[in-house]
């Protein structure tokens, strides 16, 4: 399947680009957002792209835009995003960062990576396969109460317990090594389907949160995002789920407006510190167009703010 750059269009008007900018790409992909960016930067401008997977950052894609000096890739996560600029000398004079979460499209796709209940595969989920242990690796050492506690929490998986019990049993006798015997293994131990859902869905999507630390990561590269960023530079946030856009608006929410201490009451107004971001906009979502050619948009929500 070709890979579609989802809310494009909203994304890049969202970032407000300017020809000479200095903008962040998080999560490059297969590089449409990026080449979008590139395409509005004048030769003054530059685009700060990071990506986990080394297949993106070995991918043909970023050998083209590789090409241009306006454009830098760095292996790494969001964790890595303010040492990075403090290195590159980009520290308070980024214009806008782009993050567009969770497994892409291309991921979803290569069996070889193990993200899919759908395709026979190697039990692995990991964003960068060069560390880290697999999703077959953990299942085969976790404790019960943590995969139950992992399948709840990540996964929003009611039937975490049986789900768990039946991974234990499992492996006591052959360890799980591919995707369909995993997700086989899940249909066995699921008593009830949701409609138009597959029973592994909420499973894989809650082992793959955890083995890539994905939460953590959000919540690591959004405050080092609007550390970065210039006066007026805008943060902008794609994500696919609700654990996700959770975060995404607790934190654009926590970090607007002003805030009180209220072990300190009574305050003085001047002592009242102010929020940094300003958020712009309502969620927005893919319309019925973007839809009919890329259905894997419909969970797409995108919001905006701006540091102030």
């Amino acid at each position: 399947m070709e890979h579609l750059s989802v809310l494009f269009e909203e994304s890049l008007q969202g970032l407000n680009i300017k020809p000479d900018g200095f903008y962040i790409d998080c999560t490059f992909g297969r590089g449409g957002h990026s080449k979008g960016i590139m395409d509005q930067l004048s030769e003054s401008g530059r685009l700060l792209a990071f990506d986990r997977d080394l297949a993106a950052i070995n991918s043909v894609y970023a050998d083209e835009m590789q090409k241009d000096s306006r454009f830098t890739m760095h292996h790494g996560c969001f964790s890595d995003l303010e040492a990075v600029v403090n290195q590159i000398g980009w520290q308070g004079q980024v214009d806008g960062v782009l993050m567009d979460l969770g497994v892409s499209s291309p991921q979803l796709d290569d069996s070889l990576r193990g993200f899919s209940f759908m395709k026979e595969g190697p039990l692995d989920m990991r964003m960068d396969d060069s560390t880290g242990l697999s999703a077959a690796e953990w299942l085969q050492n976790v404790e019960e109460k943590d995969l139950v506690k992992v399948l709840f929490e990540y996964g929003e998986e009611r039937f975490a317990r049986r789900i768990a019990k039946a991974v234990i049993e499992r492996r006591d006798s052959s360890p799980l090594q591919t995707t369909l015997d995993l997700a086989k293994l899940i249909e066995t131990a699921v008593p009830k389907r949701e409609k138009h859902k597959h029973p592994a869905t909420r499973s894989f999507q809650a082992i793959r949160i955890e083995i890539n630390s994905e939460l953590e990561e959000i919540k690591t590269g959004l405050q080092q995002a609007i550390n970065v960023l210039a006066p007026a530079g805008r943060l902008v946030v794609i994500s696919f789920h609700s654990l996700e856009d959770r975060i995404v608006k607790r934190f654009i929410r926590n970090e607007s407006g002003r805030k009180v201490n209220p072990g300190r009451l009574p305050i003085r107004e001047m002592d009242i510190e102010q929020g940094v971001l300003k958020r712009l906009g309502k969620a927005v979502k893919a319309g019925k167009a973007e839809l009919q050619n890329n259905p894997r948009a419909r969970s797409a929500v995108m919001r905006v703010a701006e540091r102030v």
